[in-house]
């Protein structure tokens, strides 16, 4: 009581612009106490409105005060733009909620909505607002105004104008042509933006007519909420088109903003008809504070932003996964005989790895070099329809979450164990695509070595360089934190495959290809037509395959600039290195436990590259398939009974 009786002596109406608004955060922070009792700060909003009331004098300062504030401050960005974007813009929002976190505000300031954040900055805030009984509510606004029915007027003319500017950015966003060119003009609704500004208008004139006609003012707010249910509807069809044409996460901003305005001008609308306009008022306060809450996340905003287009990627994924899951006798073989050419090819990558060592770059030079004869290797296993088998996992997981979509279903049990059938497809798939990579690689690598030996007579590599790549792949060391770290980057080139392939897809490249004047006239029309369906096919793979080799080449060249040492151990390269170094050393190496330790550690490093890559590629698939809450404890049963009933199935195929 002691610093409420200081803040009503320091309350002063005629001081100037900032200090009203430092008084007025002070209150709040008064109210707020030590923010652990909703009750407390209720008990402090009483003790305040009983301390005013004992003091007439008190009283009238604070009316004016009151009347300073709301003739001064502009409370309509508060209610329409606050917790928008201010450029309609994923970048520009991402960059303002920057800003915010690092800029501190200022309280002299006109403009509501940015002394409110200074005013109300925690959650707390809306939990008292809320919690304010409705004669509280009428006593405070009794006690701040000497003429409640003019600031009700006052009031619902802000709420009007707020919804005025709403309803503009509504329809100025509706007519932009990113959006009216992906709307299905077919519907009934494809020009419903148009009448907006009547509406808008209509309403007006029926809510300030000096004789209100209450029939007029029902049709009139009718007619609005039909008018903005069909504007809704209408860019519920873009949707739809981004399924079949791509997704931007640039769109689905500009898709969210509008959406969200248009829940903003219903809410405005319901507090503009509320019978008791105080109650409304602080309950719409109550939720710009939440607003404010929300409006602070960097990882929220880019999360909500990014779903769709996660679901598309995912998708896309799921459609180049599907070709890696074996079912039959037939498709196993053939997927052996594909992992073997992999691994053939990569006996080679290997080769050109340590003559691009031994040429003694720079840390950059050598790790770029490294990135382009990775990235041409793994196309040329892509164009000869080769395997490689740790880009598997990352493709397959979608495929597999997409399984799960009808796990809600009456019909769980018998999804479940389609999903279970699955997991056994995958899991022998993997095993042959290692398995024939890692069987390959191996006398590859030693044919090579021979082929160097008769050339050039001597080894692949010298015995020094033999014994480091023995020292790097030990089991003793972080080969298998590397390997990890391994799986992440075959995530991520897979992430980069599914985007690369949306993007391809959005800004119709292949149409461009196939169509366009200056390319038609330059390859020739039937040319130009195979090369587009080329590039449709294979701009996936080309896409992961050039990000996989340019993060295994560049990111340990980057990190060792700043004393990280992140490394990559990818299987089928280190059992190629492992058999360089085993016929540069002879048989006498295997005498020694250094390169058993590194004969330990290949299994081992392919089951984390393929399962971390599964997990994070299964995880993003589930939650774009909106089946994170998937019973996983059914699932892992029924994974567990099939084991123990049939563990053969995990590795061979039954037909």
């Amino acid at each position: 009581m002691k610093d409420l009786a200081s803040l009503l002596k320091a309350l002063d109406p005629d001081a100037g612009l900032a200090q009203r608004h430092v008084w007025l955060i002070k209150l709040f922070e008064w109210i707020r106490g030590d923010e652990t009792s909703v009750a407390a700060a209720v008990a402090r909003v009483q003790a305040l409105m009983d301390a005013v009331e004992r003091q007439p004098e008190i009283q009238a300062r604070l009316r004016a005060w009151w009347q300073t504030l709301i003739q001064t401050v502009d409370i309509t960005t508060l209610l329409a733009d606050f917790g928008f974007a201010p450029r309609t813009a994923f970048v520009s929002e991402l960059a303002e909620r920057l800003r915010r976190k690092l800029l501190p505000g200022t309280p002299e300031t006109v403009d509501a909505s940015e002394l409110f954040p200074l005013v109300a900055p925690t959650r707390f805030d809306a939990q008292w607002m809320g919690a304010l009984e409705e004669p509280q509510v009428a006593r405070l606004a009794l006690l701040l105004s000497a003429s409640p029915d003019m600031d009700t007027l006052h009031w619902h003319y802000s709420l009007m104008d707020a919804l005025t500017y709403c309803t503009a950015q509504i329809r100025a966003t509706g007519f932009a042509p990113e959006l009216r060119l992906r709307m299905n003009r077919a519907t009934p609704h494809a020009r419903a933006f148009h009448a907006l500004p009547a509406d808008i208008d209509g309403l007006r004139n029926a809510f300030f007519k000096p004789v209100r006609d209450e029939a007029q003012l029902q049709a009139a707010i009718a007619q609005y909420r039909e008018r903005l249910d069909a504007c809704r509807q209408a860019v519920n069809s873009i949707y739809t088109h981004l399924e079949d044409n791509g997704i931007s996460v640039g769109m689905v901003f500009r898709l969210r903003q509008l959406r969200e305005r248009m829940l903003r001008v219903r809410e405005l609308l319901d507090s503009l008809v509320s019978p008791k306009p105080a109650m409304a008022a602080i309950k719409l306060l109550g939720r710009r504070v939440i607003t404010a809450q929300e409006g602070k996340s960097i990882s929220a905003l880019i999360s909500a932003n990014s779903t769709l287009l996660s679901a598309k990627v995912a998708e896309r994924s799921a459609e180049t996964g599907e070709t890696y899951i074996t079912r039959t006798r037939g498709e196993y073989r053939e997927m052996l005989g594909k992992a073997m050419g992999g691994g053939a090819i990569t006996a080679f990558t290997t080769l050109l790895k340590f003559m691009i060592v031994a040429v003694g770059l720079s840390a950059f030079w050598s790790g770029f070099w490294s990135a382009v004869m990775y990235s041409a290797s793994f196309i040329l296993i892509q164009l000869l329809h080769f395997t490689l088998a740790t880009k598997q996992p990352a493709m397959t997981a979608p495929a597999m979450a997409a399984k799960l979509k009808d796990l809600g279903s009456a019909d769980a049990t018998s999804t479940i164990a389609a999903f279970v059938d699955e997991v056994t497809h995958l899991v022998r798939s993997q095993v042959a695509a290692v398995f024939g990579n890692v069987f390959m690689v191996v006398p590859a690598v030693l044919l090579v070595n021979t082929l160097v030996l008769l050339l050039l007579g001597r080894p692949m590599i010298s015995h020094t360089e033999a014994e480091h790549v023995l020292g790097t792949l030990t089991l003793l060391g972080p080969t298998l934190m590397w390997a990890g770290f391994t799986g992440g980057i075959l995530f991520a080139a897979s992430m980069i495959a599914g985007w690369t392939e949306n993007w391809f897809v959005l800004h119709r490249l292949d149409s461009a290809m196939r169509h366009n004047p200056r390319i038609t006239a330059f390859l020739g029309g039937e040319r130009a037509a195979r090369w587009s369906s080329f590039m449709r096919d294979n701009i996936s793979g080309f896409a992961s395959n050039i990000a996989l080799g340019f993060m295994l080449g560049l990111i340990p060249a980057f990190t060792g600039f700043f004393g990280v040492e992140l490394e990559a151990r990818h299987v089928t390269l280190s059992t190629g290195q492992l058999a360089a170094a085993g016929a540069s050393l002879g048989l006498e190496a295997f005498r020694h436990l250094a390169i058993w330790w590194c004969i330990a550690a290949i299994p081992l490093i392919g089951a984390l590259n393929l399962g971390v890559s599964f997990y994070l590629a299964f995880r993003l698939a589930l939650q774009a398939h909106n089946v994170s809450n998937v019973d996983r404890a059914r699932i892992r049963a029924a994974i567990w009974a099939r084991w123990r009933s049939h563990p053969r199935s995990f590795f061979m195929p039954s037909e």
